[in-house]
């Protein structure tokens, strides 16, 4: 039998009154809400721009300190060694860095007399060398192929007309103020560079061991491994940057010498400081030095240049595979493209470290990442 079905029943809307009393209740509390929100997140724009600009303003002692500690890294593995050959560790410490700070004073103490002697050289007998440059082979075929005889000649008087303005001379006095006041700020840098590196190379075992505190005990085996790995592959990297960069040095000392280019020992420290730099540093210091020696002649700028073609070759394809391939195991493709990366962000700096940088990520990678992957 059917029933019949009672029809829904729909509850009653709340009358108008209960609605804004309780739109009323609830919207201060929302405003509330928002207004910390808002409150909180600026603070933190606020701490955020702050911070930049402390780190901007630290930029200097943070570029002092992370390079003393690249070259700590890079001295440790010498300070290991004479360690195993029976030294203790602060004997080994002094000794290297009675090396290296002899190795500094001798480069200044050749280099600054020899800057100092050319320059004076090139203030005497200017007259004599424009005269030289204005009637050698190299400027009559640059004329040729200007098609005018008065090339050269224009140039220098353009060069005498810019002297003469006081204008810009005064620019120019400001900029060589400028470069003597780099100089300074560049020997003060140098002298606390070296001093954080022995502070750091002194106490780079305790800095790892407390580093280690960090790291969760079930942990910290593995984590030492895997830092004392890292650490290997940084000092062994700037060993074989600094032996490639001796190497470029010695070499183009001997072959400077012969071929009577103008102060050979400046253009091998020259040769030697460029070959720091990975990938365009060979490049670079070669080309200032073929220019340099072809100040001197065409045919010793040219022999300059067919040298260092010839070198770029061989260090290119047998000395830095022997030698790199042992520091670190980074493919050829990231080593470009880590090279690169780093000199846009860093510079110089950013140039240097960014292969071991590099080599660190692919060792956290390997020995972190990928056997958590493996065990899930």
């Amino acid at each position: 039998m059917w029933r019949r079905k009672r029809p829904l029943e729909l509850e009653a809307p709340p009358p108008a009154a209960e609605v804004t009393a309780s739109a009323h209740n609830e919207a201060p509390e929302l405003r509330i809400r928002a207004f910390r929100i808002g409150f909180v997140g600026a603070l933190g724009v606020l701490l955020a721009v702050l911070l930049g600009g402390i780190v901007g303003q630290l930029g200097t002692v943070i570029l002092y300190v992370a390079l003393a500690l690249f070259l700590a890294l890079g001295l440790d593995p010498v300070v290991s060694w004479l360690q195993s050959r029976g030294m203790h560790r602060w004997v080994a410490i002094l000794v290297v860095f009675i090396v290296v700070i002899g190795i500094f004073v001798g480069l200044i103490a050749t280099i600054v007399p020899i800057v100092i002697e050319q320059t004076t050289i090139i203030v005497e007998d200017w007259d004599s060398i424009v005269e030289n440059v204005r009637n050698s082979d190299f400027v009559a075929w640059l004329n040729a192929l200007s098609g005018s005889g008065t090339t050269i000649q224009d140039a220098i008087d353009s060069a005498g007309e810019w002297l003469a303005d006081p204008a810009n001379l005064g620019a120019l006095g400001g900029g060589i103020l400028a470069v003597g006041a780099g100089i300074a700020g560049g020997l003060t840098g140098a002298v606390i560079v070296l001093i954080l590196t022995l502070y750091f190379l002194a106490s780079l075992d305790s800095m790892k061991r407390y580093a280690a505190r960090f790291v969760p005990a079930t942990s910290r085996s593995s984590y030492r491994a895997v830092s004392e790995e890292i650490t290997g592959s940084v000092g062994r990297y700037v060993i074989g940057q600094v032996s490639l960069g001796a190497i470029n040095g010695v070499l183009s000392l001997i072959y400077l010498s012969i071929i009577g280019a103008p102060a050979p020992i400046l253009l091998a420290f020259i040769a030697f400081l460029f070959s720091l730099v990975p990938l365009v540093g060979t490049l670079t210091g070669a080309v200032i030095i073929s220019l340099v020696s072809l100040a001197a002649s065409p045919a010793t700028g040219l022999a300059a240049a067919i040298y260092y073609l010839i070198y770029m070759q061989v260090e290119a394809y047998v000395l830095s595979p022997r030698i790199m391939n042992r520091a670190v195991a980074v493919p050829g493709a990231l080593v470009v493209i880590a090279a690169v990366a780093g000199g846009t962000l860093g510079g110089v700096l950013g140039a240097l470290v960014a292969i071991p940088v590099a080599a660190s990520l692919i060792i956290i990678i390997e020995k972190v990442v990928f056997p958590r992957q493996d065990a899930m």
